[in-house]
This record gives structure tokens, sequence and C-alpha cells, in this order.
């Protein structure tokens, strides 16, 4: 069996940046994560077999000196021991929990001190998602020339009409070899201008193939993370401690683990200045953008000179059609996912996730459940109990 992930920067930014600051803040603290298939897939029979094939592949995986060299270079808010750690890192098969029931639904599980199971997200999605694309037969239809021009156009309609954008697409790519190609037809459409639109990739290797910025910031687990503290300050500790750790740097805040409304009670004048802007990954673009856009005028901060990174299940259309919106009443930028990396002709995007479902703070501890909001209510994520207790607790409707 070929195997799918080859490298330990076929990851994302953000998984460096978690455990630099999983390490800096919870250090013991464990965690407990859940695979979720929102389409509720049936897998081929013996599917599950194959998983644990793969992923026990990976552990042969060391990072390369030219490896950690790039990330030196590009990755310069990390000290240098962390990328000693990370020359030593490898991954523990052992950490999963991988079954398939009769139906052919998938259940896995990951298990572990967080500064070690944050880097099992992206390979489990990744390899799934390419995996059952090969196995559904859709790589025979695969039109490599034709993909790249439809690659290509898409930069170049962002370029042209002054989108700043960047790849989010490894977790549900139709597979690496493709994820490559849309990186490369960037690459070569933003030779054609003179202004910058194409900035970067949240895949670290593939930023090290191309020589671009590797793209990315946190991820909702340390919000949910530090809510063992209690939702109501979740947010507030979770800036306060990420600050702490990167001292300006990594400034995008990804405020949607609780809601807007509940993280807006969080956001102080301080938080407000100390951070560059603010990530919008569910709810209404717009009506994000203008809750946004009143926060900073009500915290007495101008608006244009703060940050706004758009994530939310975009495409060009849509971008383009934000941008517009924006008019530079902010610095906006959109980070694209499964438009870029899994729109392919004849092919099935899947909609899968993995989520911090439980965690403790040291190994004397017990467990508690910890959930994720967001501001799409279909994107709750975690034990239906628990998501009740947050909900009456920071009083949403």
């Amino acid at each position: 069996m070929r195997r799918i992930i080859n490298s330990l920067l076929d990851n994302d930014l953000y998984t460096f940046s978690v455990c630099y600051a999983y390490l800096r803040k919870f250090s013991r603290a464990l965690g407990q994560y859940t695979f979720v298939d929102r389409n509720n897939s049936v897998y081929p029979k013996g599917f599950a077999e194959k998983l644990k094939e793969q992923f026990k592949m990976i552990e042969e995986l060391r990072l390369s000196d030219e490896e950690l060299g790039f990330m030196r270079n590009k990755c310069y808010y990390f000290p240098n021991w962390f990328f000693t750690f990370l020359k030593g890192f490898s991954m523990d098969s052992s950490e999963l929990d991988i079954a398939q029931d009769e139906e052919g639904h998938l259940h896995i599980s990951v298990s572990g001190y967080l500064w070690r199971t944050v880097f099992w997200e992206m390979p489990i999605l990744s390899t799934i998602s390419e995996l059952s694309h090969e196995l559904r037969g859709e790589f025979a239809h695969y039109n490599r020339e034709h993909e790249y021009q439809k690659s290509f156009n898409k930069a170049c309609r962002l370029i042209e009409n002054g989108v700043k954008f960047s790849d989010f697409g490894t977790r549900r790519r139709f597979s690496f070899e493709h994820q490559d190609m849309v990186i490369q037809s960037f690459v070569e459409a933003q030779k054609k201008y003179d202004k910058v639109g194409f900035v970067g990739s949240s895949n670290v290797l593939l930023a090290h193939k191309y020589n671009i910025t590797p793209i990315g910031t946190m991820s909702h687990q340390f919000i949910e993370t530090c809510s063992l503290f209690g939702y109501t300050e979740a947010n507030y500790i979770a800036m306060d401690y990420w600050q702490e750790v990167y001292a300006g740097n990594l400034g995008i805040y990804l405020y949607d683990t609780y809601t807007r409304d509940a993280f807006f009670k969080n956001f102080t004048v301080l938080h407000a200045k100390l951070f560059d802007g603010l990530r919008v990954d569910s709810g209404d673009n717009v009506e994000a953008l203008e809750a946004i856009i009143g926060k900073y005028k009500e915290l007495g901060i101008d608006p244009s000179v703060k940050s706004i990174v758009f994530s939310n299940s975009l495409n060009v259309d849509e971008a383009i059609a934000l941008h517009h919106t924006v008019n530079n009443r902010m610095k906006d930028s959109y980070g694209i996912g499964t438009h870029f990396t899994c729109d392919v002709d004849n092919a099935e995007p899947m909609n899968i996730v993995v989520k911090l479902t439980a965690a403790k703070i040291t190994e004397k501890r017990n467990w508690k459940k910890v959930v994720k909001l967001s501001d799409d209510l279909g994107k709750y994520t975690g034990d239906p109990e628990e998501i009740e207790i947050c909900r009456k607790t920071l009083q949403i409707e």
C-alpha cells in the first residue's frame, strides 16, 4: 500500500502553533478527539484496516534538516528549542482507536497528551478524504490539465478583483497531488500580476516546496481547552495565554468557538489593540463583518487598521462579493479550503471533521467534556448535554 502522508510537514501551520502553545501553557493536559462525518457516510468494507495501515506508516516519519531549516526561516515566532523538539518528534498510532461498524460507518477517537495528539487531526482527515476518492474510482477520471486550468483561472479572477487569498484546503483535499497542483497553479497565476493576491498556504509542506508563506494561527481546540476554567471566560483566558506565548505574533484570533456574542463580552480594548484582527469561520459573513466593525468602533478603534480573515466555506464568487462589501473598511483576506482542493469534476467532497471533545488539565484530574458551538447551529460539536450546559451558561438562545 502506498503511503499517503509522506512528511510531518504535510499538516496545517496551526497544528505547530497550537502544539507550541500547549507545551507552554498546558504541558500536562490530556485530550480526547472525536471524528465526525456530518454526512454519515458508509465506507467500503475494510476501510478501517486500511486507515490503520496508513497511520502505522506515519510513525516512520521524521522532519529533515531541510524542512526544519524552512520552518526556522519562515516561523520566526518559534524559539530554537521548539525546533529541537520537532527534530525528535514522531507520531504514535497507539493514540488512535479506529473501528468500522456493520453498516460501514467509521468511528475514530484520539487520546493522549494534547501537545502530541494535536498532530493527528490533519492526517486523519486528509487520509480519509484521499482514500475515499481513490476507492470510489474518482482518480480514474481525473484530468490534471483541466483541473490545473480551473485552479489557475480561479486565482486570476481573485487577483484581478483585488482579493488576497490563501489555501486552507488540506483537510478535505481530493489528494495531496491535487493540492500540490493547485498551489503550483496559484504560484504561476501570481506571476502574471504586479499586485499581490495569493499570499500562502496553511499546508507547511507545500509552503516549503514553493517557498511561500505558511498561513495560520490557531484552531478552536485551544479555546476549548481554556474552557476547563469555565465557558464564561474561556475566550478571555485564551486571548491572554496566546499573547503570553506569541507576544504579538500570529495575531489573528479565531473567535467563534462559543458564538460571536459570547466572544464580544470578553473582547476588551486591550485585546482589540493586541490582536491584529479576527477570523470569521461560521455564521453569515456580511452580518459578522458589520458586527465586528461595530465592535471595534464601540471600543474606540479604527476598524480600517484591523484585519478580518474570512474562512467560512467560501468559493471565488463569494470571496469577490465579500471583498467589495468590505470596501476598504477593514484589511480583508480569504482562506479558502474545499473549493480550492476538492472542486474536481465528478468528485463529491467529504464533510468530515475531528474535534476535541474532552480534556483534563493534568493526569490526576477527571475528564471534562468540551464543546464547540460556533455561529452555525449545524456545526455544534460535542456531547449534547454539555452543549446545553454551555448554552445556558452563556445565555445563548
